[in-house]
């Protein structure tokens, strides 16, 4: 998978590269696993603002993956789609039942692969079984917290952990951030790396991309009032010379933490944070 550069016909398209869309193999998804997506503009339901810099940008549906697929099922993939709203491919399936499912392509995925799922399942690329039926040293992604909950960790493109060890019940998985953290054996993770590797690698070149992903502009805080954001005001010389920048509510920000999950926290063996635990 290869990254593409525009003909360099404007400043911005020289500066623009975007996907190779090769592994895809359909621009028409199903319609039965199609939801409405409706556009909220980062307002919640009494109309106020949660999230800064949403609105407008394209209309689209959402793809309804299934990130718990029931055990001992064999699958073969039928399409590799692209999804609007996450950064991997996804790949629909059909078990031999007849029914079809959106789920997480893989780098390797291609049509007609076959995939089977459950404890029997051999350990082969693509194929979603427990962590304890899983050889120490595998890449796996689309891994469970919880046991029966489905896949909740290591979805974006690209991403991949890696199985380090099995005692006691748990397995220690080394995550894409660094973190080493443990979760029970009977969690399902698939074996492999999750598709689309190049996700990172795309430059925008272009304010219009942003806007079309529904990302609205972002104006930097030293350049509003003091009334606006703790870094305006000032008569145009230095702003905030010696002092931790924060967000426009006086929280502390840019490697401030914010993690507070100490239920959690026995199950991290080594942080992402210098190897100290959070």
């Amino acid at each position: 998978m290869a990254i593409k550069a525009y003909r360099p016909t404007t400043p911005a398209q020289r500066q623009k590269t975007t996907q190779d869309f090769d592994q895809i193999t359909t621009k028409k998804p199903l319609k039965s696993l199609l939801k409405a997506k409706k556009q909220n503009a980062g307002k919640n339901n009494q109309g106020r603002i949660t999230v800064r810099h949403r609105g407008g940008g394209v209309k689209r549906h959402y793809r309804l993956l299934t990130h718990n697929l029931p055990k001992n099922l064999k699958l073969t993939v039928e399409e590799i789609e692209y999804d609007p709203n996450r950064s991997a491919r996804i790949a629909r399936v059909k078990d031999q039942n007849g029914v079809y499912y959106y789920i997480l392509a893989n780098t390797e995925m291609v049509k007609g692969s076959k995939i089977e799922t459950g404890d029997e399942a051999p350990v082969e690329t693509s194929n979603r079984l427990p962590l304890a039926q899983i050889p120490v040293g595998t890449v796996v992604y689309a891994i469970e917290l919880t046991p029966g909950r489905g896949a909740q960790m290591v979805r974006s493109a690209g991403a991949s952990a890696q199985l380090m060890a099995k005692e006691d019940g748990y397995a220690t998985l080394r995550m894409p951030s660094g973190e080493v953290r443990k979760v029970l054996e009977t969690c399902e993770a698939s074996i492999g790396t999750v598709s689309n590797i190049q996700h990172q690698n795309v430059k925008k070149g272009a304010a219009g991309r942003n806007r079309r992903k529904g990302i609205r502009p972002t104006v930097r805080g030293v350049v509003m009032n003091a009334t606006d954001h703790p870094h305006g005001g000032g008569d145009g010389g230095r702003h905030g010379s010696g002092k931790a920048p924060r967000t426009p509510w006086g929280q502390l920000t840019l490697g401030y933490r914010t993690r507070h999950n100490k239920k959690t926290n026995k199950m991290i063996v080594r942080s992402r944070h210098e190897g100290k635990r959070k």
